[in-house]
């Protein structure tokens, strides 16, 4: 059977990457996620997946943070049950599957209009799960969400793409719209941004980041109501023993040096 033909260029490209590596770590025998859909939806896709050059550090990496948001994502839902999730910039991105959510919870996968028409031929439908094709920005696709019951926010992969003064505005329609409930996401400062710029994998793609987050805490002054409640490093000592020695090293030395500290982050704000 032919392979699902994908024709994305630039921020749109880097979906594969993510979906990619995730389906790659899910091949491990200690995969953390264990996410058999990606793994499908990559064997589905006809794409010379090695022009983007993921090797398995990259992998596991991409697996690590998905985790983690899977977790902070799943502990929301235990207490809110019948809450709604957002899922901005969802790409190819398997979380629902992974999660499955409760049938109280309604899910709404949010992403350009041509990310929107890849995932319906490549994922199965599912019940209370809603696809937006829209690209985030656009202030209108919010008018379909609900603002009347808990809200869970979750942006991976996301903030560096968005521009600088996007970023917030976006933020700040969600908090305005939305009753209460949680934000999450991935951030990455200055310097983080210039680790990821001179990546290989991410120059394959030719796309541009704009939007560092060095004080996360600004963001409670251009979204009122926000309030960040923890700030994490995506990559922790205790993850280097899932990736080569070098990767490991660099792991270990970023909960010691403040300024590696900062380069990638994982954010969960309330509001």
């Amino acid at each position: 059977m032919a392979g699902e033909k994908v024709h994305l260029t630039r921020e749109k490209e880097t979906l594969l990457i993510t979906v990619y590596g995730k389906a790659l770590e899910s091949r491990r025998p200690d995969s953390l996620l264990q996410d058999r859909f990606a793994d499908e939806a990559v064997r589905r896709i006809d794409y010379d997946f090695a022009r983007l050059k993921v090797d398995d550090n990259l992998a596991v990496s991409l697996a690590i943070r998905a985790k983690a948001l899977d977790d902070w994502t799943s502990a929301f839902l235990a207490m809110h049950p019948n809450a709604i999730v957002l899922h901005l910039g969802c790409g190819l991105d398997t979380r629902v599957f992974r999660i499955d959510p409760p049938p109280g919870v309604d899910w709404f996968d949010v992403d350009y209009p041509e990310v929107i028409e890849l995932r319906r031929k490549l994922f199965p439908p599912r019940d209370h799960t809603h696809l937006i094709a829209s690209s985030v920005t656009e202030p209108g696709w919010l008018d379909a969400v609900p603002g009347n019951r808990p809200a869970m926010i979750v942006a991976e992969g996301l903030t560096p793409y968005l521009a600088a003064d996007e970023g917030p505005k976006l933020f700040a329609r969600l908090v305005s719209h939305l009753a209460g409930g949680e934000l999450v996401c991935d951030a990455y400062s200055d310097l983080g941004l210039k680790f990821v710029r001179s990546s290989p994998t991410f120059r394959a793609t030719g796309a541009e980041l704009h939007w560092a987050i060095n004080d996360p805490r600004e963001l409670e002054q251009a979204a009122p109501g926000l309030r960040l409640v923890e700030e994490t490093s995506a990559y922790k000592p205790e993850h280097a023993a899932r990736v080569s020695w070098f990767a490991g090293l660099i792991f270990r030395l970023w909960s010691h040096i403040p300024a590696l500290r900062k380069v990638g982050r994982l954010l969960r704000f309330q509001f």
